[in-house]
């Protein structure tokens, strides 16, 4: 791992600098609120601007991350949440529906995704830092995603869509929130189609070959 500076502390693997990069993120934003600058967190941790970069490609990508992690181990909890559940529907139905109802509320996720904190722009849950958060839990269910017809072209795809739908709902609920079985009927009902998509299409063509 090549760094520099590090305040005579280097970090010993690429994980414990994303670490002590996204704590360094953490108290920025405590001290300065969300309108974070990279170099800020540079100087703060001791290191160029491009050490960070090699990390992160900007400071929304520091924020998302920071985020997703101070969410109270989110990761480790959606995992959890989900453990044993083979069917993929099911897997993402209960991502999108504990992703509402466990970050919804939360003021540092609330104040990037709708730009409120001093009148900044918005930041989107697609940023590839989001979707690489989200494809580490769909690593960690326990669906076979190839069964299912997802390569991994379609599975960062599903990603994307999932963490659309999570901030579609944490931004605008409804003039009536939905939540517990009824939010799982309707994200069910909308994406679970989607979730289906590939599978039913690879049978679809193998039919079609087999008649030839």
């Amino acid at each position: 791992m090549r760094s520099r500076g590090w305040a005579g502390a280097t970090p010993s693997t690429d994980e414990e600098a994303i670490s002590r990069i996204l704590s360094a993120v953490d108290e920025e934003v405590a001290e300065h609120g969300a309108a974070i600058r990279l170099a800020d967190v540079a100087r703060r941790l001791g290191v160029t601007r491009q050490t960070v970069y090699r990390y992160f490609a900007n400071a929304d990508a520091l924020l998302i991350a920071s985020a997703m992690r101070a969410a109270n181990g989110f990761i480790d909890q959606a995992v959890d949440h989900v453990n044993g559940v083979n069917d993929p529907v099911t897997a993402v139905v209960e991502c999108v529906a504990f992703g509402v109802e466990n970050l919804s509320g939360d003021p540092q996720l609330e104040g990037l995704l709708t730009g409120r904190d001093g009148g900044g722009a918005a930041t989107s849950l697609t940023t590839d830092t989001a979707i690489s958060f989200c494809l580490t839990a769909f690593h960690r269910f326990d669906v076979d995603w190839e069964l299912h017809g997802f390569d991994n072209a379609a599975l960062r795809e599903l990603a994307e869509m999932t963490l659309r739908t999570v901030q579609s709902l944490l931004i605008d609920p409804g003039q009536t929130p939905r939540s517990g079985h009824e939010l799982r009927r309707f994200v069910a009902q909308w994406l679970g189609p989607a979730v289906l998509y590939p599978r039913l299409a690879s049978l679809s063509v193998g039919r079609h070959d087999a008649r030839g």
